[in-house]
């Protein structure tokens, strides 16, 4: 949690700051007075500026950590009920999870429309995976950064997909699965079909290449802010209710009405932005096999 003494604009701030190691440059100034020696220094940045100078070096070790801890946690579920799975009636874990796995298995049975025994455990692994990491939304917002600061660590950031660098890096695999497809499916054809679309005349394949290019880099584009854009914002009105709590008295049964009221409404959108990013992938992907 961020200090008692706190403005609301420093306590959003803090909130929303990444736990960054990085490379700072030598003779780089840093928040307590001290000077990078020679050959730069690999630490952990303090606040947004140490973080933004680290540029391209810089890794979020919050967001890679509990995004890697949150796909372990699939594997051990999934695996573990895969064991458990017999011809008998399922119930509790088990049940819960065939049903997901029934349901994403008819979702890619009505949306894909090529051969491809990846499509539906990519598709399941997406849904559980991105599910997951939105659901860290629900947590309240000054547990887990409370229990960090106790423990010497400034800043945690623990709902993975509200961090760019997450959600762009999710869109760049599809994106890289796109091309692999068109390629190994289409072959030459892929070429034809960027260059002769969609008006099929050598004066426009300038014009066709270039919509047909922005077109192909636009599917993975939306699909990483489509999902950052809606659980940045349901991050930041937790963010904004629970500063609520240090407006006095008055104000907390009110910001409890709101938490509870919005994090109901967000189950939705935690579970919609994880069906909407696994549906346009397949869809996408299914586009990729279409050989025409």
């Amino acid at each position: 949690m961020a200090g008692e003494n706190q403005t609301v604009s420093e306590y959003i701030v803090h909130h929303l700051t990444n736990l960054t190691y990085g490379k700072l440059p030598a003779g780089y100034t840093r928040y307590d007075g001290s000077i990078v020696g020679d050959g730069g220094a690999w630490v952990m940045a303090h606040g947004g500026a140490e973080a933004a100078d680290m540029g391209f070096t810089a890794i979020h070790v919050d967001s890679m950590a509990w995004s890697i801890g949150l796909g372990i946690l699939f594997s051990w579920i999934f695996y573990g009920v895969a064991k458990k799975a017999s011809s008998g009636v399922p119930s509790g874990l088990v049940n819960a999870v065939e049903m997901i796995v029934q349901f994403v298995d008819n979702t890619v049975r009505d949306t894909f429309h090529g051969r491809n025994p990846l499509i539906a455990p990519l598709s399941l692994t997406i849904f559980v995976w991105i599910f997951l990491m939105n659901l860290m939304d629900l947590v309240p917002v000054d547990i887990v950064p409370s229990l960090m600061m106790a423990l010497g660590v400034e800043y945690q950031k623990i709902v993975p997909s509200t961090d760019p660098n997450i959600t762009f890096g999710l869109a760049i695999g599809v994106l890289i699965l796109i091309l692999f497809y068109s390629i190994k499916v289409k072959g030459f054809g892929f070429a034809k079909e960027l260059a002769l679309n969609p008006f099929n005349h050598p004066l426009f394949i300038p014009v066709n290449l270039f919509m047909e290019i922005v077109g192909l880099l636009a599917k993975p584009f939306s699909l990483a802010l489509r999902l950052f854009g809606n659980m940045y914002a349901g991050e930041m009105i937790f963010i904004l209710i629970a500063a609520l709590y240090g407006a006095g008295l008055v104000w907390m049964v009110p910001a409890g009405i709101l938490q509870i009221g919005w994090a109901i409404f967000h189950i939705l959108v935690i579970t919609l932005q994880a069906f909407i990013f696994m549906v346009l992938t397949i869809v996408y992907l299914s586009m990729a096999h279409e050989d025409h």
